[in-house]
C-alpha cells in the first residue's frame, strides 16, 4: 500500500480517486449490446452468453431438475450457515416494516401513506470470480418480506453451463421465482426489455464490475429502476493504537481480495500502527489463495496519516466509503459524526465479514462515493409509498378558496374551475 503523510486537504480528491475506468470507456460497448437484446431477444443474450462466458446453452433458464442436483452439493454444514445467516437478515429487515401513516391535514382533509411492493424485481449476482451466493440472501430475503410477486435471478454461468450450486440452493430457499443463466450487461438488458424467455422487470438489484454497473444506468433510460450504483467493492479502516494491526490488516485483505479495481483505505493518527498493518499485510497476503487479485488490489490502495481525528474525518467524509470500519480509542466521534458511508463496523470484533454474510444488515451498498446520496439496500428498497387523500365536503369549502387562488395565480383554469365547480354545486345543495 502506498504511504501518504499527512496530505494537503486540496490534494484529497487526487489521493482519494477509486481505480476506476471512467463511464466513457464502457458506455460505448453497453449500448451496443442493449441495442442488440432490445432488437434480438433471446439470441442476442446467446451470443453474448457465448462471447463473454465462453459457453452456448440450449437453455438459459434454470430447471427444476438442476436446483434439485444443486442442493444435493451443497453441504450439511453451508447449508446451516446460510439458514442461520437468512434467520438473522430476515429478523433485521422485518423490523424494517413501517405502519401506515395517517393524518387529518384540515377538517375534512384526510391524507395517509401506505406502502406496496414493487411487482417485479430482478436480481443480479455475480458470478466471475466469487459465487456471491450471500448476495442472494441479501436481496431475496428483503423482496419476499416486501411481497413481490415476481422475483427473477440473473447470474453468469461456468465454463460448463452451470450456475453454483450455493447460489441455486439459496434460491430456492429464499423463493425466487425465475433463475436465469445470464450475466455481464447482457443480463441487465434482457432484464430490462424482456425476452421471449426472461421477464421484464420494474427494478434491477445487485452489485457487479464496472460494465454491469454503467448497464443498470444505462437501463434508467428505458423506464427501469435501479437499486443504486454499485460497483467493485471498497473499504476504509480508521484506526489507531487502539487497533490490533493484524485485525485490520485481514480487514483490508478481505475486501481486497474481491476484484484487482476493489481499493482499500487505511486511515490513522498513529505512524507506528500504519507501519504493523503494512508488515501484517505483507505476511497475511502470502497466505491467501487469491493471492494475485489481492495484490493487485493492494497496488490501489492507501495508507494515509493524519495529524488528528477531527482531519480524519473530514477525509472520510469526503470519500464517502462503501464499508468503513472504526477503531479507535474514541469511536464515538466517527459513529455520531460520519455523514457518508453505506456500512459502519465498529470495535476490533466487528469485522466487515460480519455484515458480507450474517450478521442481519444488507452488503449491498452504494460505490464510489455514491453513499453522498444513496442508501444501502432495505426493505423500502423493495417497496413504493403511495399516498392517497379523501375530502369531505367540509373539507373542500375549508382549502377550495386557497386552491383556486393558487390556480388561478399560475394561469390553470382548468385547475381551479375543477375546486369552483364543486364549491358551486355544495352552495346551491
Amino acid at each position: 500500500m502506498k504511504i501518504i503523510n499527512n496530505p494537503h486537504k486540496k490534494d484529497w480528491k487526487k489521493i482519494l480517486e477509486r481505480p476506476t475506468k471512467t463511464v466513457d470507456d464502457i458506455e460505448g460497448v453497453v449500448n451496443d449490446v442493449f441495442t442488440d437484446v432490445k432488437e434480438n431477444g433471446d439470441k442476442a443474450i446467446a451470443k453474448y452468453t457465448q462471447k463473454f462466458d465462453g459457453v452456448a446453452l440450449d437453455n438459459a433458464i434454470v430447471s427444476e431438475t438442476e436446483i434439485n442436483e444443486a442442493i444435493g452439493l451443497v453441504s450439511e454444514a453451508l447449508k446451516e450457515a446460510i439458514q442461520l445467516a437468512k434467520s438473522n437478515i430476515e429478523a433485521f429487515h422485518k423490523v424494517q416494516k413501517t405502519e401506515k401513516v395517517f393524518l387529518e391535514t384540515t377538517n375534512g382533509v384526510e391524507c395517509w401513506q401506505e406502502k406496496r411492493p414493487i411487482t417485479k424485481v430482478g436480481l443480479y449476482i455475480p458470478g466471475g470470480t466469487a459465487p456471491l451466493f450471500s448476495t442472494v440472501l441479501m436481496l431475496s430475503v428483503p423482496a419476499q418480506i416486501a411481497g413481490c410477486k415476481e422475483i427473477v435471478l440473473c447470474s453468469p454461468p461456468n465454463a460448463s453451463g452451470k450456475i453454483h450450486p450455493a447460489i441455486l440452493y439459496t434460491a430456492h430457499l429464499c423463493g425466487v421465482t425465475k433463475i436465469v443463466k445470464m450475466g455481464g450487461i447482457q443480463a441487465i438488458a434482457g432484464l430490462t426489455f424482456g425476452t421471449a424467455t426472461i421477464p421484464q422487470v420494474y427494478k434491477i438489484f445487485g452489485p457487479g464490475n464496472q460494465f454491469v454497473t454503467v448497464a443498470k444506468q444505462l437501463s434508467t433510460k428505458f423506464g427501469v429502476a435501479i437499486d443504486m450504483p454499485a460497483g467493485p467493492s471498497e473499504l476504509l479502516v480508521v484506526a489507531d493504537d487502539a487497533a490490533d494491526a493484524s485485525f485490520v490488516a485481514a480487514d483490508l485483505l478481505s475486501q481486497a481480495e474481491h476484484g484487482v479495481d476493489s481499493q482499500v483505505i487505511l486511515v490513522s493518527t498513529s505512524k507506528k500502527l500504519i507501519a504493523d498493518v503494512e508488515v501484517e499485510i505483507n505476511k497475511q497476503i502470502e497466505e491467501l489463495p487469491r493471492v494475485e487479485i489481492a495484490k493487485k488490489a493492494i497496488e490501489n490502495s492507501k495508507s494515509i496519516l493524519v495529524k488528528d481525528h477531527a482531519e480524519a474525518l473530514d477525509l472520510i467524509n469526503e470519500y464517502g466509503p462503501e464499508h468503513f470500519i472504526v477503531c479507535t480509542k474514541d469511536d464515538d466521534f466517527y459513529v455520531n459524526n460520519i455523514e457518508n458511508a453505506g456500512s459502519v463496523f465498529i470495535g476490533n470484533y466487528t469485522p466487515e465479514s460480519a455484515g458480507d454474510y450474517a450478521s442481519g444488515t444488507n452488503h449491498t451498498l452504494p460505490t464510489n462515493g455514491f453513499t453522498k446520496a444513496y442508501s444501502g439496500v432495505n426493505l423500502d428498497s423493495f417497496n413504493k409509498s403511495i399516498t392517497f387523500q379523501k375530502i369531505s365536503e367540509t373539507g373542500i369549502k375549508n382549502i377550495g378558496k386557497a386552491i383556486e387562488i393558487m390556480a388561478e395565480t399560475e394561469g390553470l383554469q382548468a385547475h381551479k374551475n375543477a375546486v369552483t365547480l364543486r364549491l358551486k354545486y355544495i352552495k346551491n345543495n
